[in-house]
């Protein structure tokens, strides 16, 4: 079952295109991981989705209506960013005692024992918390809230490298005992691989891909080798990258649509064939072109 569901969205501010014509579909009960480089169009999509913008053209639909100022859509949703207000007067136990009142999911034991394990203090004020503190308590809200549908937009801003692992670990940990649908936005793709099932690349508010991270991960492969046998290789192939490692060595990205017969003809002609990681395929394919920061220094 299909809980969103966008057809051509187009979101215009002024006369910049935030998100272009996109089209998608996110399924129920599962961690999606919506992914691009900053200014791609990912907060702006949430945005949309949480009901706070209203789209320019095209369709979206949340539990097939539409999101924007939506009460039945805003009661099974939360949005966390990390400018998410809080009441200035209550404490972080007070806020979370609260949650109860909002979120008929809420599990209150989960909050405290979050806010525990992260050191929270209790009677602090949200205001008076660091920045990656505060994305810990917002955190924790997103997790206690348990909604059918939970947008996390890059919740782990200011966090250091141990919480954020927990952080992920804690939601992945709840989401197996509770199911619902998760989508988390990140530049870091690195560090949600692992919790995700589904991944929706954007590039320039437009759609580039949306498939699962094991195909994702098969999505490219690499090659090293020198340059001129490279260049026949990859002749008619889809690439994605090119690098230049050193004097003749040159290392390429390409779709992996390889046969066997040509992955043995390719070891036969001295070229490495190299795994890529699912960040750098991401970073590969949202690059402005294909030969990275090299093309700036060699005049291309």
């Amino acid at each position: 079952m299909s809980i969103i569901e966008c057809r051509d969205l187009t979101k215009n501010f002024g006369k910049i295109r935030a998100l272009n014509n996109l089209s998608f579909n996110i399924e129920e009960n599962t961690i999606t991981g919506l992914v691009g480089r900053n200014g791609a169009g990912k907060s702006t999509l949430l945005k949309i989705m949480a009901g706070y913008l209203q789209k320019t053209e095209g369709e979206i639909k949340v539990w097939g209506e539409d999101p924007f100022n939506n009460l039945q859509v805003s009661a099974n949703m939360i949005f966390i960013d990390d400018n998410m207000p809080m009441p200035q007067t209550l404490s972080l136990i007070e806020i979370l005692e609260w949650g109860s009142k909002f979120y008929k999911n809420w599990n209150m034991d989960i909050a405290r024992g979050l806010l525990d394990y992260f050191s929270l203090a209790p009677g602090h004020f949200h205001s008076h918390l660091s920045r990656g503190l505060k994305s810990t308590f917002n955190v924790i809200v997103g997790i206690a809230a348990r909604c059918p549908l939970t947008l996390l937009d890059e919740p782990t801003t200011g966090m250091d490298a141990a919480v954020r692992k927990d952080f992920y670990r804690a939601l992945l940990k709840d989401y197996l005992k509770h199911p619902r649908t998760i989508i988390v936005s990140s530049h870091l793709l690195n560090e949600i691989q692992d919790i995700l099932e589904e991944v929706l690349l954007i590039r320039e508010g437009a759609k580039y891909l949306h498939m699962s991270i094991s195909d994702l991960k098969e999505y490219g492969i690499g090659l090293l080798g020198k340059k001129e046998i490279l260049e026949k290789i990859v002749e008619g192939e889809e690439v994605f990258h090119r690098e230049e490692l050193g004097k003749d060595t040159y290392y390429y990205v390409i779709r992996n649509t390889l046969k066997d017969q040509k992955v043995q003809e390719i070891k036969l002609a001295g070229v490495e064939i190299k795994p890529v990681t699912a960040e750098d395929l991401c970073v590969y394919l949202t690059a402005g072109k294909k030969g990275g920061i090299d093309s700036v220094f060699n005049g291309k």
